[in-house]
């Protein structure tokens, strides 16, 4: 009559659950815990936004449990006095979880293991959260790499056709009398009804990325040719659930398969290939992590430890945090972001790059502004994606690749149907001047009671001058 504590952290679903199969086969008696502790995460405990989804997707997974027969118990970390009272609590001898990547995490998760298995435990952890172990996938020469094309191939050559595991009908049940602390007493929501665009935006939890997975595929044939249009729902969106691990990417890449096997046509397969690349460089991300983990806070490139970031940005950069910058694609994404927890990632890397390279603020202070304010906040991808914009990562953009906010408005976001959502002061523009409201006929302006520098900003750096300075200042590292 083994019983097993199942602890539940970035894994947030019964399908497909490595650590939810092994406790099965090996124990009568699983107990399902999540033990709250943000503490241990440092210096990266999850975000405002983080922490609206996890309510919500503890809520969906208790619920899960539930119709399965069991339910979720929660306590109050440090961990591992938690999981030694659980253990007292429930008789357990076995300890199951789902691996995590961020260097803290893996820390502690190590010291708990060793700790348990000298008090005569059995622990055991999964990969639940990639498709390949971020130490798996390695150079000719053993290294780890820094270019993702030849990284990528690398996956591919071994990319199985997965069959991820369908989650269990049943589970067995648990005593009433085994305490649980109320998932309020987490106080992950705020106290400030900030997030109301979030519960328009958003279903959390595992049925609901099922659902967004299966939506996508409807449309999949056209991902290569319309996934940089913030204006049209052609990506994902699957981000948040793939970070909670409400999904894991076997499912996805296991659907994709199936997909593809009754739609093989050109479309269909750009697609799919656009977006399975897609995955891999969220791989990539955790890859680089594991490897260099310093790189949440350093660049990966240590020229780039000398570049002379401008120190004088604390208006600028709130003006860039609220969506004022005065460039319409920039302040329309961060205005999304704001509302919804979410911007779409074309317009995240020109939003980065006004930060970085033409504002010249440290990307750091960008990446702990979308740490705060996504929903899909992971530290990997995270990391990757500043550094890669910024020029000082891994298979970085070339530095002198400047983003041309308005120029890329007007190829991404065509008929401005998205700048006008975002910022509706402007939507009586025509397109010619959506983009650049400077340049509009002041009758224009007047017309459609637009005043520039006051309710709506003239934008707060001339973009070609600042542009040669970005430039200027790279010459002195590079």
């Amino acid at each position: 009559m083994a019983a097993a504590l199942l602890w539940f952290r970035r894994d947030l679903r019964l399908g497909d659950n490595p650590a939810l199969r092994a406790a099965l086969a090996r124990c009568e008696h699983v107990f399902p815990v999540y033990i709250h502790a943000p503490e241990e995460e440092a210096p990266w405990e999850p975000g405002g936004a983080s922490r609206w989804w996890l309510h919500h997707s503890l809520d969906a997974l208790d619920r899960r449990l539930g119709e399965a027969g069991s339910r979720l118990i929660i306590r109050l970390g440090p961990s591992l006095p938690a999981l030694r009272q659980l253990i007292t609590d429930t008789g357990a001898i076995h300890v199951y979880w789902n691996r995590r990547y961020e260097p803290a995490v893996m820390r502690r998760d190590s010291h708990i293991k060793l700790a348990l298995r000298a008090e005569g435990l059995v622990c055991e952890s999964g990969n639940a959260a990639l498709l390949f172990e971020p130490w798996a996938v390695k150079t000719g020469q053993g290294q780890p790499y820094k270019v993702f094309t030849p990284f990528w191939k690398a996956c591919q050559t071994r990319l199985p056709a997965f069959v991820p595991e369908a989650g269990p009908d049943a589970l067995p049940p648990l005593p009433n009398d085994l305490a649980s602390v109320p998932l309020s007493a987490l106080k992950l929501l705020p106290r400030i009804g900030w997030d109301e665009g979030f519960y328009r935006a958003w279903n959390a939890g595992e049925i609901a990325a099922q659902q967004r997975l299966q939506e996508f595929l409807a449309i999949i044939d056209d991902y290569a040719t319309q996934r940089d249009r913030p204006d049209l729902p052609h990506t994902s969106r699957l981000s948040p659930h793939l970070h909670f691990g409400e999904i894991s990417p076997r499912q996805i890449v296991h659907a994709v398969q199936i997909h593809l096997a009754h739609d093989a046509s050109a479309g269909g397969i750009k697609g799919a290939e656009a977006y399975l690349r897609e995955l891999g460089w969220r791989e990539f991300g955790h890859h680089l992590l594991y490897h260099f983990p310093n790189t949440p806070e350093a660049p990966l490139n240590p020229r780039f430890a000398d570049f002379p970031w401008r120190t004088d940005y604390g208006e600028v950069l709130h003006a860039w945090q609220r969506g004022r910058t005065g460039y319409p694609i920039v302040d329309a994404g961060m205005r999304e972001l704001w509302h919804t927890g979410w911007m779409h990632n074309r317009v995240r890397m020109i939003a980065a790059s006004l930060l970085t390279k033409n504002l010249r603020i440290p990307w750091q202070e960008g990446a702990r502004w979308f740490w705060d304010t996504l929903v899909d906040a992971d530290l990997a991808n995270n990391t990757l994606g500043w550094q890669w914009v910024a020029g000082c990562g891994a298979d970085a953009a070339p530095y002198f690749r400047i983003f041309n906010p308005r120029r890329q408005g007007e190829r991404f976001d065509p008929q401005g149907s998205y700048v006008r959502r975002w910022a509706p002061e402007l939507a009586s523009l025509p397109d010619r001047y959506l983009q650049q409201p400077w340049d509009a006929p002041v009758s224009l302006l007047v017309d459609g009671g637009i005043k520039l520098g006051d309710g709506y900003p003239y934008p707060i750096v001339n973009f070609q001058t600042s542009r040669a300075e970005a430039l200027a200042a790279y010459e002195l590292i590079k």
